[in-house]
């Protein structure tokens, strides 16, 4: 659908001035976010996902702004899992930000001014505070800061005005803990807030994309789930995939001169290429293949990237690979999720990544436009190696998808979620038990289960100086 007919003229005339036309997801996801329902994107890279999402955000706010009903209160979390992708995701809502506002100017229109806040463990102390003071219309952050907002006073009299949750990525946080803790806070947000907020997920199209679906929005009252609108405009695209095997044979662990092979190939595809990304497996890889890198090309032309680095040193690699200062980047999934660093020519991974979805992602860093064609070249590090990546290039090739599979009802999570919760505001055990069973990932949980977490929790445990650990009082007379 045609952006003049779902936004404020000013929001379309930036939109139309900056894009040709609609990607088919935001032409199939606007009309169902606009209408408020639950909506799960799922798109290759460089599909417009993000934009999507935030511009039907960004509308309202500014519908809001014009009308004079813009409050200093937040209205849209914008979840991440990386802390650097959440800093990307800041410059990119300023773009948009910066352009509508000067299209008000033009138009004659009150200035809306929309504020944007990135919440992470990066945050320092004294912007925290500032936000507490005027709340911004716009959180980004993780699920562990999420989880240490609705932990705090401040946390929650900034969230409690929250209108949209959207999740970033929700592929690669759904099949681990980091998701069932992630469901649990959504629940618990819902809670603080006092009605179901609206849930918009992006994703790589995963495999079955349903389940996705109901792990964003969780359960109903009832055990009804909630309708989630999936918009999957499919992850089939054209790619220049390949193998590279070195001219020496492979053994069970790779030699220093099979390793002085794959070295002389790479910077040889680098020296061909405007700007690479060579993705590795472990940080202490990252940091070796760049220093064998730099001898061949030299030191000012490639950086590391991974989540040990600092803030600052991360940020500095992104801007330099972007400005065209580097010619490589030598990253871990750091990287691996939609974080803008320019035009990228070729990605290269070292070792198979063991999953078709994220051999697709990180090549999906290349070619990073909607009509990008991602090149990838994949080096097997050892006979193993190469059977995997073999079966990875021909799976990718023939549209094949990893199966995910969610964590059912970790209990460790539910534990830890309790405790937050209940050092927050107090519960009757059977309403907390109802809120946390809609999060997918507990929608099985047994009430005896429930109790026996409730009891360990209460109780402590027993060692030889007797019970200790108790972590919240529990009035089993009036389930309290």
């Amino acid at each position: 659908m045609s952006p003049d007919l779902l936004f404020h003229p000013a929001v379309a005339a930036w939109f139309s001035r900056c894009f040709a036309a609609p990607t088919a997801a935001q032409a199939q996801a606007w009309p169902a976010i606009h209408a408020g329902q639950h909506v799960l994107i799922a798109a290759p890279t460089g599909s417009g996902k993000t934009l999507a999402a935030f511009l039907s955000a960004i509308d309202t706010l500014v519908r809001r702004g014009i009308d004079g009903d813009l409050s200093d209160e937040t209205q849209v979390v914008y979840v991440s899992p990386l802390k650097a992708l959440s800093n990307d995701i800041r410059r990119n809502l300023e773009i948009p930000l910066a352009g509508i506002r000067e299209i008000l100017r033009e138009k004659g229109l009150p200035e809306v001014e929309i504020r944007t806040w990135v919440r992470t463990g990066d945050t320092p102390a004294g912007e925290r505070d500032r936000m507490r003071r005027r709340p911004p219309h716009i959180v980004v952050t993780t699920p562990e800061s999420l989880y240490v907002l609705l932990g705090s006073d401040s946390g929650r009299a900034m969230l409690e005005t929250t209108r949209t949750v959207i999740v970033d990525e929700i592929h690669a946080i759904a099949p681990n803990k980091r998701g069932s803790h992630l469901a649990l806070s959504l629940e618990r947000l819902d809670a603080l807030c006092g009605k179901p907020l609206q849930r918009i997920g992006l994703s790589a199209t995963q495999k079955p994309i349903e389940t996705v679906s109901r792990f964003l929005v969780g359960g109903g009252k009832n055990d009804t789930e909630p309708a989630c609108t999936i918009v999957d405009t499919g992850h089939r695209r054209a790619r220049d995939l390949a193998l590279e095997v070195p001219s020496s044979p492979l053994e069970a662990v790779m030699s220093a001169d099979v390793w002085g092979e794959v070295y002389d190939r790479l910077a040889e595809l680098i020296e061909a290429h405007r700007t690479t990304l060579v993705f590795v497996n472990t940080r202490r890889l990252s940091e070796r293949v760049t220093r064998h890198l730099s001898e061949r090309l030299g030191e000012e032309r490639l950086a590391a990237h991974h989540g040990s680095l600092s803030k600052e040193h991360r940020l500095d690699a992104e801007r330099r690979l972007q400005g065209g200062e580097l010619k490589a980047l030598v990253a871990t999934a750091s990287l691996e999720l939609g974080i803008d660093i320019g035009e990228v020519d070729l990605v290269c991974q070292l070792g198979s990544p063991r999953s078709i979805a994220s051999f697709l992602q990180r090549v999906g860093r290349s070619g990073h436009a909607v009509n990008g064609t991602p090149k990838g070249r994949l080096f097997p590090l050892s006979r193993d190696d190469l059977v995997e990546c073999a079966a990875l290039v021909d799976s990718a090739n023939r549209g094949e998808l990893d199966r995910l599979v969610i964590p059912e009802q970790p209990l460790d999570v539910l534990a830890q979620q309790i405790v937050a919760e209940v050092a927050a505001r107090d519960w009757s055990e059977q309403d907390l038990y109802a809120r946390l069973r809609r999060a997918w990932p507990y929608r099985a949980l047994q009430r005896e289960q429930f109790g026996e977490v409730l009891r360990m929790l209460a109780e402590g445990f027993a060692s030889r100086r007797g019970r200790r650990g108790a972590a919240l009082h529990y009035d089993a007379v009036n389930g309290v």
